[in-house]
């Protein structure tokens, strides 16, 4: 059976498998079939062309390409592809032309609703948890439309002016967020003292649910309750009185008015007239009756007055008393625009079942039913009428009196008034004009409130001949003198003087406001139009004001530059021109190489003389001497050399050769040819610098010369070699005198008028004025100088020392600048004066006015006037014209109409409640009338014209109002009282003389005024003294003049509270408001640089390079001083100036002495010839302009150019050939290539002998680049650092770079080798540059303190402030950061009126319904910051205030509410709005608003009624400045299996909902099977475990088998009294450490079983120590406890004492 079944099984498996063969065979075959129909050639377009046509519109066409391709891609034949599926490749189209912009235009749509990425695209998964929102797209419809009616057109029009908008953006859908609800409240008391109730608790919604997010669950939780059983019978019949109807007119009344409006009008008047008249009469009648009466009782009393006041009134204080009554009755308005009507009003009552239906209502005070006219008989909720429940003694009233409602009336709108504005403004300003309408009714009894009753607008004066405003222009004075603040790279503390400073710097003026002429004059700019320059209010002119600072440019003052000076001349004659004096002078001269500023007049002396003997004016120039010719034309042997020369002046001006006629003339000089067996001697060397620049006593300059032998002669055949003596030559030189004169001036002096010269015009312009002057001048004079003679390191000497030829002049004419007067504008008007009234205190207000210069004094003009500042006191104010309501009498109290009351129980008589009206006028507070209008607009809220009365009934005690309390002689001490007493026939009652009921006295203790004073808040800003010019030494001059650092004054606020801690005014505590004490601003300290290092060595010995030189950092600034100069890094130097320096290549040269004697080596001394040495010193010298001067250094030298030293050479042999040494080599051909040579020559000084040849006198060699031939090129350096003139401090400068010749193997040779080349110079080697001014930072002056920023309470301050005028620039100051400073105001008690908490509801009469609550309105104190609601004071604190309660004018002090009825469900009060919630994710806004909540929740008292309760109810509304919440999971300990879980807002409130349902924590862990054994619990893993003490002992299967006490190490504590025992003992664990006696500490257990029933790990290791210890304890017993064998001695020495000789300490062996 089981082998066919599983044959079977495998033949069904073949047979599925061949279905599938054979439908994948099908599959592939029909797919390969819809392949092959697919088409092989289609069809392709291109884009569609440009638009053409001849004219705009829809007129136009365009075309596109059309071609057969492949479907692989490529093109092929058209005739490939089906001719009549071939595309359109022409259309009609919209030619779009530039005027087509102004009719088409893009229509854009609303934004469709955000739908979720998720939605719109299948792949993409829609987000699990939501966090901060999906991400959406929101799309519209754009489309081109015309403009005019809005007809679709194609979108290709617009697209041609702007592109398509777009037509999706992404949107953010927030995340749902649920209802939010708070804790629910503690339970409510039972509804029921008796039987089964409720009880309610609460809840309240902190967050509405958004976005989708679940709805608020129940704020209300009921459960019934059940105090005791009830005793008797249930009442379960409540009386309820409904609302109070709509006020209406008696009918008695309504009908008349019914029938007035009936009659005509002139009836209607005649009628009231004549009942005003009869009801006159009656009255008269009655009064004159009561008067009789009345009279009689009176008169008695009125004569003991008469008597007591000794006399009657004179007649004429009669008729005062009579006018002032007229007057009064002529001001009462009385009710004329409040038309008082008194109605009535009523309500029904209503017997009601705890089910909620009516019952019949019986009053058993009467018998019968209640009045059908006013109580409803009518049954609730459709129940038939019961028989009579509600049995009550006294019924609830069911009528009031009432106001008719009256809604205001205003009469139309006056005319506009005149417009404001009477001229016409220029710069479009305008006046305002308003409009009034009046009030013929007011409100009354709830009507509507008036509208606007005053209204404006801006207006423009209409018609002709309106004259212009007036218009005002700022103006300016004139810049002051440029300032120059120094770089803190040139601040030198040796220069103290900085006037000669110049360059870049700051100018000041003031600005200031002038009203422009109303004519046009010539000059309006004229200084000299002083009615044009009365300075006005700077409000007054419109636009920005100019500027009051700007930069400048004193120009720096140009330098004298000289020359060097030029060499000695030869001694002349003062004057060539007159030579009989025979005195003479050597000079020598310097040229000014500049134009310095101001003339020549300041330049050193450019001429320094010497006296000398046997002048001459012309004298013959030695240019050089000829060959030597032998004598007697022979070949060698003694000759001459004539000389060649040139006539020169004193100058050294070639003239003509008769000049030098009386000159003596060089004679010719003797010289040698050798001959070839004489001595030969080289050419003499030059002559050297002469030792002094001149001779005296003790010097005498001197100049050598040498030669040396260069061939010694044959024997005695030739003349002789001379002694090495002869071989050096010395003679005098610079033999003139060391006295030195010139002549010296001193500088010129004041220009002086010259009184010869007549006065020009002040068109004169001035010579040599530096630039930028405007001066003018008026007249011609005079200016001297001191010129004398002196002589050179002496002093002073007389004039005839120095050629008087030379003499300076020492008189000059000059320009004398005009004398400029000061200018001063007139004065301003006077600054007004405050308001003339004032309210409050009285404060001396002062009014200024002031003057400004406008023109500074000059050259001797009038000086200006010392006051520029003028204040006074401002004339003492009235008081303000203000406005008061005044109230009139009450009038009488008019009950509800009798109609309506007959049938009410004690109608008969007239009493109970009603209403009384009052007149209310308007009056100014001086007394006099004013309409009532103003009074409303200026005086506040009208007083109540209405109130309820009481006529008192017969019964009713009536008492007299209370009095005031009597006075305290003292405070703190005794008691004050107030009285009243009883009226009329309440004085023989008895209930009423009931003092319990009705107290006829109060006393209380005098108040007790005790104060402390305490000082509040922060210190304010350090404040420098009023007034702060720079005076003392308090402060520093750091901005302009104003004192900014030094010793100040701080303040401090005090405040005063009284023995309640509440606040009182500070002059209670004999305080004047604050407490003050010293401060001081500390000074700003600049930068602080060191001194200028010294200047660098040039960086480069030969060639241009740079030297620099640095500044390092002394000290860093501080309070806001000058900053630093940026850091140099490289250098690490502050600041620091490079400047390029050449250094010539020539400066230090090699100087070879004369070869020495030929040393000769070989053996043949005989002839002194052949192979010898020459040597000679060779020095570095230092190169000048007369020669090398001075030894050097040798590495100042280059070496590669070093002459040699010493050199080994053929001495000639007699009768040989000597020739010169080498010439320099000739320069090789430029470019350098290896066929080019240079070459060398020298000349014979002796030939040979016969049969001798001379040497080739030239020597060639072969041109090799960088070895002897080289090629030159310019190197251009780098700029060097802004170089400025001596005294500049920034401003223009220029900056400087070297050209450097280079050779081509990469040295720096001297420019000649470049410039002998004629190189192109294609480079500025001079640029201007700007070093930026440092501009210190100005401020303003401070403002004048402003009003206290708060009117009373602690955090009053004031402030002043100042601006920036001018913003520091480069390294100059910066500006303070404290632009405003503050100070406490004194602190004044804040006084509000506030209301306090409403009464409990209470309907009268009745146990529910319609009912009224109550509360007043106090004066409270607070401090003003809010935080605390203050504390109520006596409301005469707030006399002054307008009684408005957090800003609301409107009083309300009563409003109606609804006691429920017993069993009735209803809703509580709305609760207070919630904190406003902004929506947003770990602080951050989402962006979606800000929202707040409140509610309302459900309150039932009958279990059965729960289904008749209404919806709870809840509203939300938009907010500002909301705040972000966030909520978690919290979590308590675990209790068995369970623990408690609850939602925390961020700021600590417990609420259900906000927190993520999908993280909350698991609340209830269970174990299974259950933890049932004794001392176990079912742990977090989910296993049961045992409690602390017990350990596990655990079945084979892994159940919890029993908890067993486990040993316990007790390991005391410090507190433990037997810390030096340890015991291990069993413990209870049950039994409490404080039981146990001498145990004070803790006590650790260690548990060996985990949780599981297994060993934990650390039972294993302290096993294997034990294990560990116990083998060591083992062996060492058995070491200790066997026997040693005997030791081998001689064996273990021999052994060990190698190794202990080789022991040397080391550790390792």
């Amino acid at each position: 059976m089981g082998l066919a079944s599983r044959a079977a099984g495998r033949g069904a498996l073949a047979s599925l498998f061949r279905v599938a063969l054979l439908f994948f065979g099908l599959w592939d075959v029909q797919t390969q079939t819809v392949a092959n129909t697919k088409p092989t050639y289609i069809w392709q377009t291109g884009p569609w062309g440009r638009c053409m046509g001849s004219e705009c519109g829809p007129g136009g066409s365009q075309s596109r390409a059309v071609w057969c391709a492949h479907s692989e891609g490529w093109t092929t034949l058209h005739t490939n592809c089906q001719q009549s599926e071939r595309p359109s490749n022409q259309q009609s189209c919209f030619r779009v032309c530039d005027w087509h912009k102004e009719l088409y235009d893009w229509q854009l749509g609303a934004w469709n609703q955000c739908v979720p990425v998720s939605m719109r695209s299948a792949g993409v998964p829609r987000p699990a948890v939501c966090t901060r929102g999906e991400e959406g797209i929101q799309t519209r419809e754009v489309g081109c439309v015309h403009k005019s009616d809005g007809v679709p057109a194609e979108d290709a029009i617009c697209e041609y002016f702007e592109p398509k908008p777009r037509l999706e953006q992404a949107c953010l859908i927030p995340c749902p967020r649920d209802c939010v609800v708070s804790e629910f409240s503690p339970w409510t008391s039972c509804s029921k003292s008796c039987g089964m109730g409720l009880q309610n608790r609460l809840r309240l919604v902190l967050a509405p649910p958004l976005f989708g997010g679940s709805a608020c669950p129940n704020l209300t939780e009921f459960r019934t309750c059940q105090p005791s059983e009830c005793e008797g019978e249930e009442s379960l019949h409540s009386l309820r009185v409904g609302p109070w109807g709509p006020c209406t007119i008696s009918p008695i009344r309504q009908a008349r008015e019914t029938q007035e409006a009936r009659e005509p009008k002139r009836e209607r008047k005649a009628k009231r007239d004549r009942q005003a008249r009869q009801e006159r009469q009656g009255k008269r009648r009655k009064n004159k009756e009561k008067k009789e009466v009345k009279e009689k009782n009176k008169r008695e009393r009125v004569r003991d007055r008469v008597r007591e006041k000794g006399k009657m009134r004179d007649p004429e204080t009669r008729e005062l008393i009579k006018k002032k009554r007229t007057r009064n009755r002529q001001n009462r308005q009385g009710l004329k625009f409040w038309d008082l009507q008194v109605g009535y009003q009523t309500r029904e009552v209503t017997c009601v079942h705890r089910s909620g239906s009516a019952a019949e209502l019986r009053s058993q005070g009467y018998g019968k039913p209640a009045f059908t006219n006013t109580y409803s008989m009518t049954s609730v909720g459709g129940n038939a009428l019961q028989v009579t429940q509600c049995n009550q003694q006294t019924l609830p009233v069911t009528y009031q009196a009432c106001v008719i409602p009256k809604d205001c009336e205003v009469a139309e709108w006056s005319d506009w008034s005149v417009c404001s504005k009477e001229c016409y403004d220029l710069n479009g300003r305008k006046g305002q004009r308003t409009r009034m309408r009046q009030v013929q009714q007011f409100p009354v009894g709830g009507g509507a409130e008036c509208t606007e009753l005053e209204e404006s607008e801006t207006c423009s004066p209409q018609g002709e001949g309106i004259p212009p405003c007036i218009v005002y222009n700022w103006r300016t004075t004139e810049w002051s003198d440029c300032r120059v603040d120094v770089l803190l790279s040139q601040q030198d503390r040796r220069r103290s003087n900085q006037t000669g400073l110049c360059g870049g710097g700051v100018q000041t003026r003031e600005v200031y406001c002038v009203q422009a002429p109303t004519e046009t004059s010539s000059n309006l700019g004229s200084l000299k139009n002083k009615d044009a320059s009365r300075p006005v209010n700077s409000d007054l002119c419109l636009g920005v004001s100019p500027n009051t600072t700007q930069l400048c440019h004193i120009p720096c003052p140009v330098e004298c530059e000289v020359s060097s000076w030029s060499a000695w001349g030869p001694c002349t004659f003062e004057n060539c021109q007159d030579q009989s004096t025979k005195k003479g002078f050597k000079l020598r001269k310097r040229k000014i190489i500049n134009e310095p500023t101001g003339g020549t007049g300041n330049c050193p002396h450019l001429t320094e003389a010497i006296p000398c003997e046997e002048p001459s004016c012309n004298e013959w120039l030695l240019v050089k001497l000829e060959e030597c010719v032998p004598d007697n034309d022979k070949v060698c042997g003694p000759g001459t050399q004539n000389p060649q020369v040139q006539c020169i002046n004193s100058d050294g001006e070639y003239v003509d050769r008769q000049m030098c006629r009386d000159a003596i003339l060089p004679m010719p000089v003797l010289c040698e040819v050798p001959c070839p067996k004489d001595c030969v001697l080289s050419p003499w060397t030059s002559w050297s610098l002469c030792s002094n620049t001149c001779s005296g006593k003790n010097t005498e300059g001197k100049q050598t010369r040498a030669r040396s032998i260069l061939a010694y002669n044959a024997g005695d055949g030739g003349s002789q070699c001379p002694n090495s003596s002869t071989l050096q030559e010395v003679r005098n030189c610079n033999d003139h005198p060391c006295t030195v004169y010139h002549w010296q001036t001193g500088p010129w002096g004041q220009c002086i008028e010259d009184t010869s010269v007549p006065s020009a015009n002040s068109s004169l312009s001035r010579a040599g004025a530096g630039v930028g002057t405007n001066e003018a001048f008026c007249s011609v004079g005079m200016q001297t100088r001191k010129v004398i003679c002196v002589r050179v390191n002496v002093g002073q000497v007389p004039p005839k020392k120095c050629p008087e030829s030379l003499r300076p002049e020492t008189v000059r004419p000059c320009l004398l600048p005009c004398k400029r007067d000061c200018m001063v504008t007139p004065y301003s008007d006077w600054t007004p004066c405050p308001p003339t009234c004032q309210t409050g205190a009285t404060i001396k207000k002062k009014q200024s006015r002031k003057r400004i210069i406008i023109q500074l004094p000059a050259n001797g003009g009038q000086d200006c006037p010392e006051v520029l500042f003028q204040e006074k006191e401002c004339d003492s104010s009235s008081v303000c014209p203000g406005y008061r309501w005044k109230t009139h009498k009450w009038r009488r109290c008019q009950l509800v109409p009798w109609t309506i009351r007959q049938d009410s129980p004690g109608a008969q008589e007239t009493c109970g409640p009603g209403l009384q009206a009052r007149a209310v006028s308007c009056k100014k507070l001086d007394g006099g009338p004013a309409d009532v209008a103003t009074c409303l607009k200026f005086a506040g809220p009208m007083p109540q014209l209405t109130q309820s009365c009481q006529l008192p009934c017969q019964d009713d005690c009536q008492l007299t109002t209370w009095s005031k309390f009597s006075s305290c002689a003292a405070d703190c001490v005794g008691v004050r009282t107030r009285k009243r007493t009883l009226v009329g026939k309440s004085k023989k009652r008895e209930q009423c003389k009931n003092t319990q009921m009705y107290p006829l006295s109060e006393t209380q203790y005098c108040p007790c005024n005790k104060y402390n004073a305490q000082p509040v808040g922060n210190w304010s800003d350090c404040i420098l003294p009023e007034g702060g010019r720079v005076e003392g030494l308090l402060g520093m001059k750091v901005q302009g003049d104003i004192k900014e650092c030094g010793q100040g004054y701080r303040f401090q606020a005090m405040v005063c509270y009284d023995q309640d801690n509440r606040l009182v005014e500070t002059s209670r505590c004999n305080s004047h408001g604050y407490i003050e004490e010293a401060c001081i601003i500390p000074c700003p300290s600049d930068c602080k640089l060191s001194e200028w290092s010294n200047w660098s060595r040039c960086s480069k010995s030969c060639g241009s390079g740079v030297k620099v030189r640095s500044k390092w950092l002394r000290e860093k600034p501080y309070n806001g001083g000058r900053p630093c100069p940026k850091l140099d890094h490289v250098n690490q130097a502050q600041v620091y100036e490079v400047v390029p320096c050449l250094s010539d290549c020539s400066q230090y040269v090699w100087v070879a002495e004369p070869w020495s004697v030929w040393k000769v080596s070989n053996v043949d001394l005989k002839e002194n010839c052949g192979e010898g040495v020459q040597t000679r010193k060779v020095r570095c010298m230092q190169n000048t302009v007369d020669g090398p001067s001075d030894p050097v250094e040798d590495y100042l030298c280059d070496p590669e150019e070093m002459p040699l030293g010493a050199r080994e050479s053929k001495l000639p042999c007699p009768e040989d050939c000597v020739l010169t040494d080498w010439g320099s080599w000739s320069r090789c051909p430029l470019p350098c290539n290896v066929n080019g040579t240079r070459q060398r020559t020298a000349s014979p000084i002796r030939q040979s002998g016969e049969g001798k040849q001379c040497p080739s006198t030239t020597g060639k060699e072969t041109c090799n680049l960088n070895t002897n031939c080289f090629h030159y090129s310019y190197n251009i350096t780098d700029w060097s650092t802004c170089q400025l003139s001596e005294r500049a401090v920034c401003g223009v400068g220029f900056k400087t770079r070297m050209l450097d010749c280079v050779r081509s193997d990469g040295k720096s040779v001297d420019l000649k080798f470049c410039e002998e080349l004629g190189l192109e110079k294609k480079w500025h080697m001079n640029a201007s540059c700007v070093v930026e001014c440092p501009v210190n930072c100005q401020l303003s002056d401070w403002s004048s303190w402003s009003e206290c920023s708060h009117t009373c309470g602690l955090a009053g301050k004031l402030w002043r402030r100042r601006t920036v005028i001018q913003a520091s620039q480069g390294d100059g100051r910066p500006c303070s950061s404290q632009l405003e400073q503050w100070k406490p105001c004194p602190v004044k008690p804040c006084y509000s009126w506030r209301y306090s908490a409403w009464s409990p509801c209470k309907s009268e009469g009745a146990r529910c319904g319609e009912g009224l609550r109550f509360r007043n309105v106090s004066c409270f104190v607070s401090d003003g910051s809010g935080k605390a609601l203050g504390s109520m004071v006596d409301e005469e604190l707030c006399g002054d205030l307008e009684q408005t309660v957090d800003g609301d004018k409107q009083v309300i002090l009563q409003e109606s509410c609804t006691v429920p009825c017993p069993g009735e469900c209803y809703l509580t009060d709305w609760t207070v709005w919630s904190p406003c919630q902004l929506s947003c994710i770990s602080g951050d806004d989402l962006g979606f608003g800000s929202v707040q909540v409140r509610s309302r929740a459900v309150l039932a008292q009958e279990p059965e009624n729960l289904l008749q309760c209404p919806e709870q109810e809840w509203e939300a509304r938009p907010c500002t400045d909301g705040q972000c919440y966030e909520y978690k999971w919290m979590t308590g300990a675990w209790k068995g299996s369970s623990r408690q879980v609850w939602c925390q807002r961020s700021d600590g409130l417990n609420v259900t909902g906000g927190c993520p349902l999908t993280s909350e924590p698991v609340s209830d862990r269970s174990c299974d099977p259950a933890c049932d054994k004794p001392r176990s619990y079912c742990t977090e893993a989910g296993i049961c475990g045992c409690e602390e003490g017990y350990t596990e002992v655990m079945t084979s299967d892994g159940v919890l088998d029993q908890c067993t006490v486990i040993p316990v190490l007790e390991i005391p504590t410090a507190g433990d009294s037997k810390a030096d025992v340890k015991t291990i003992r069993g413990l209870i664990p049950t039994l409490p450490t404080s039981n146990l006696p001498g145990r004070s500490g803790r006590t650790w257990f260690l548990q060996p079983f985990g949780p599981d029933g297994k060993l934990k790990t650390w039972v294993y290791g302290v096993a294997a120590g034990a294990f560990v210890l116990l083998v060591f304890i083992v062996s060492m017993t058995y070491l200790a406890c066997k026997k040693p064998k005997k030791p081998q001695r001689r064996q273990m020495n021999n052994r060990l004492k190698p190794l202990t000789l080789a022991y040397d300490g080391d550790a390792d062996m």
